[in-house]
């Protein structure tokens, strides 16, 4: 039998002038190497989108149409990703 764990863990980043809080969220249920993160914009809405592990250890974002102060920090979203599964 084996055993694969979730992972889930919350991060807090600076993007257009405000501190946010990113959630992630890696299931057990898939093999495949990809995190869904949420984040809530300015009025509270949840904005979810998915972010994969590319051949270089570095994580992408999946999705094409998210608010540019999600896109802008997508390399800070992505070393928050490696150092958590460190």
């Amino acid at each position: 039998m084996q055993f694969t764990r979730n992972i889930a863990f919350t991060k807090l980043v600076k993007t257009a002038g405000r501190l946010r809080e990113f959630n992630f969220r890696r299931t057990a249920a898939t093999d495949e190497p990809f995190f869904y993160v949420d984040v809530s914009d300015d009025r509270g809405n949840r904005i979810i989108f998915k972010m994969q592990k590319e051949g270089n250890g570095n994580w992408r974002i999946t999705d094409d149409q998210l608010p540019q102060w999600i896109s802008s920090v997508e390399t800070i979203l992505s070393e928050q990703i490696q150092e958590e599964m460190k």
